[in-house]
């Protein structure tokens, strides 16, 4: 037989190495580029902006204070009265508890009577008004906040008044037209009134 030539047999080929090797092809980005920054807003010359008018800040009426400017040793004082109330007994008139007459006003009149159990300060009875009982005498009529009241009766009342240390009191017999004019009055000058009408939104 005559010799028949053997069919190639396919060998792996080996991926190309070194420079040989083709380079990967680079995929397109699909991202969208970034827009551009703004450019920064250019400054206008010192000398412009000095030459713009000032604006005018609308003048604020004074505040009226919540409390009196009081130096340490009153303010130490104004706190020991108000221990002293607290620790103060109800003095009750001799026969409140049996006459409606006596008892419905809780006025005070002292018992004068010989056999008297009230004036022979008997234990079981009130107990009778005395000297020690008072506050201190340096804030003997001031009002919690510390302000000495001031009856004022019209706008002259008010203007002689530190504001500091006094605090108006609009008399009764002021009509409730002049009593809104006073106290308008009062809050332009920054005066406390003790008895308004209409009550300040922040002391509502």
């Amino acid at each position: 037989m005559p010799d028949v030539p053997e069919a190639p047999v396919n060998e792996p080929v080996a991926p190309p190495t070194g420079d040989t090797a083709p380079a990967p092809k680079k995929r397109a980005s699909r991202a969208k580029a970034a827009p551009p920054a703004p450019a920064p807003a250019a400054k206008e010359p010192a000398a412009a902006s000095a030459e713009a008018p000032k604006k005018e800040k609308p003048r604020e009426e004074p505040r009226a204070p919540k409390r009196a400017s009081l130096d340490a040793p009153t303010r130490e004082l104004l706190h020991l009265r108000r221990t002293l109330d607290g620790r103060r007994p109800v003095f009750g008139r001799q026969a409140a508890n049996r006459y409606y007459r006596i008892g419905r006003d809780g006025t005070w009149r002292r018992p004068r009577g010989l056999q008297s159990k009230q004036r022979r300060h008997y234990g079981y009875r009130a107990k009778i008004v005395r000297v020690g009982y008072r506050s201190p005498a340096r804030v003997r009529g001031l009002v919690p906040s510390g302000f000495r009241p001031v009856i004022v009766r019209t706008s002259a009342d008010l203007k002689g008044l530190d504001a500091h240390t006094e605090a108006a009191i609009i008399a009764r017999t002021v009509g409730t037209r002049r009593r809104l004019v006073l106290e308008e009055e009062a809050q332009k000058l920054g005066i406390h009134v003790l008895n308004p009408i209409e009550q300040p939104e922040s002391e509502e």
